[in-house]
């Protein structure tokens, strides 16, 4: 089945290489591994991609029903681990690398599906403890035994009740 097949789509975001900010493919390998998700909903670890799997649905004639991007972010004022949801233009300054494309940023294409479709759009994320310079591979305690809180976010999000 072709991504404009799902009706739902959950993306997980982040380079694994770089500890906390590997936590959305975390989430995704989690979801993958322990919960059997209906046949219309899509998991998807989109490394650091999501621009592109966003732009081919901002010009794809179909939409999905819900957009759900699982990411970590930094913020100063929140405690490592701690889940949020943030609105499409609360995404952070500091994510705007992983957020663009080339001049056109994924937060404005995120913002027009949002804005033009019906398409319910979710940003979960959780407060990294660090986000290294170097390779670094493995989150943190706080950020890992955050994986299943999200988890149960995106269930209920979903309309399950796992436990």
């Amino acid at each position: 089945m072709g991504i404009l097949e799902y009706s739902t789509l959950i993306f997980g975001c982040g380079n694994i290489l770089f500890g906390d900010d590997g936590f959305g493919p975390a989430v995704v390998q989690h979801l993958q591994d322990n919960y059997p998700l209906p046949a219309d909903v899509l998991v998807q670890d989109v490394g650091t991609s999501i621009r592109e799997m966003l732009f081919d649905l901002a010009i794809s004639e179909k939409k999905p029903q819900t957009i759900i991007i699982i990411d970590a972010v930094d913020y100063p004022d929140r405690k490592p681990g701690e889940v949020f949801e943030i609105p499409v233009e609360g995404i952070p300054a500091q994510k705007t690398a992983d957020f663009s494309l080339h001049q056109f940023p994924t937060v404005n294409l995120l913002q027009e599906l949002k804005e033009q479709t019906q398409v319910q759009i979710h940003v979960i994320v959780v407060q990294v403890k660090d986000l290294p310079e170097e390779v670094s591979p493995g989150l943190s305690p706080e950020v890992a035994g955050a994986i299943k809180e999200v988890c149960a976010r995106i269930l209920h999000l979903l309309g399950f009740a796992y436990s």
